[in-house]
């Protein structure tokens, strides 16, 4: 065996992995089941591809984010995705990617940057839209008449501010349609109980409430257990509708427990690593942003929906 043959050899041996792309995934955190699944999607489609995935969990912090990617940038990772706890804030550590030719992809939450250069494209659902969707699903189901729960995102994240949005776009047109209660429940079923239980002592024991609205499933769970334990009957005595469309919302959904919700799609990986695959191999007119809004699911086929969303 001459040396050339040699040295093929041992590098083959190395790792199979050794020439793979590494793309490094600065995530929100694990606050809710939806984040979960995103997360472990993300993982698979990797593996699956043979890339080296370096993920990183900011447990809801962007100190912690910004630390993650100046870490990858450091690496010399060929990609970084970002799923940004909150939009401002961004500037300097875009920069600092694109002065290293990294191409970053920014999915799910949206930042806020003048220069649309500094990342090459985001991939999200239509926020404004699924809270449109929710909203003309209670107008319709209510009659034109509703005095409304709120319960908020975590405060100055894209889902919130653009989910409210859209919702509140579409009740302006109905005069008896109102937001009568609003407060951050944080994205978190915890935190969506505690605020509901406030709600409910505020409003003559919920008595005066026609419906919840919160801006994702975790924090409706949470108002459910909240109406139940304050001897209400949740999706009838006050309406639940949300979005996310995780398993156990579903779930509540087939059980008679909650109305409607509009899927949020968690599988973001697989646009994303095309996208930065397609940049490294040349292509420079990749589309700033790539649209997966969900559809609208009630509790007639949720029992159908729970089962394959359990089942995968």
């Amino acid at each position: 065996m001459n040396i050339r043959s040699m040295i093929i050899l041992i590098l083959v041996s190395i790792a199979p992995n050794a020439f793979s792309t590494t793309i490094g995934f600065s995530q929100v955190g694990s606050e809710s089941g939806w984040r979960t699944s995103f997360s472990e999607s993300v993982k698979a489609e990797a593996a699956k591809r043979g890339i080296n995935l370096k993920f990183s969990d900011a447990q809801q912090k962007q100190e912690n984010q910004i630390k993650a990617v100046r870490s990858f940038i450091a690496q010399g990772v060929d990609g970084i995705v970002i799923a940004p706890v909150v939009e401002t804030g961004w500037k300097p550590v875009l920069k600092e990617a694109k002065r290293a030719r990294i191409p970053v992809v920014i999915v799910d939450r949206n930042v806020n940057v003048k220069n649309k250069k500094l990342f090459l494209t985001r991939i999200a659902s239509d926020f404004s839209e699924e809270g449109r969707k929710i909203a003309r699903w209670l107008v319709k189901a209510t009659n034109e008449k509703c005095a409304i729960a709120e319960l908020q995102g975590t405060v100055g994240a894209t889902a919130a501010i653009d989910r409210a949005k859209g919702f509140n776009e579409v009740i302006a047109n109905y005069p008896d349609v109102k937001i009568v209660r609003s407060q951050t429940g944080e994205f978190t079923r915890t935190k969506g109980k505690e605020v509901m239980e406030s709600f409910l002592k505020a409003e003559q024991g919920g008595k005066s409430l026609c419906a919840v609205w919160a801006h994702n499933d975790e924090m409706a769970l949470g108002a459910i257990q909240a109406i139940k334990e304050a001897g209400l009957k949740p999706a009838k005595d006050i309406l639940v509708v949300s979005v996310d469309g995780v398993p156990d919302y579903f779930k509540a959904m087939a059980d008679g427990e909650a109305n409607a919700t509009v899927e949020l799609s968690p599988h973001l990986g697989a646009p994303a690593f095309d996208a930065i695959e397609a940049y490294l191999k040349g292509e420079r007119n990749v589309p700033k942003l790539i649209s997966t809004t969900g559809d609208l699911f009630t509790q007639e086929t949720a029992a159908k929906e729970y089962e394959k969303r359990r089942t995968n």
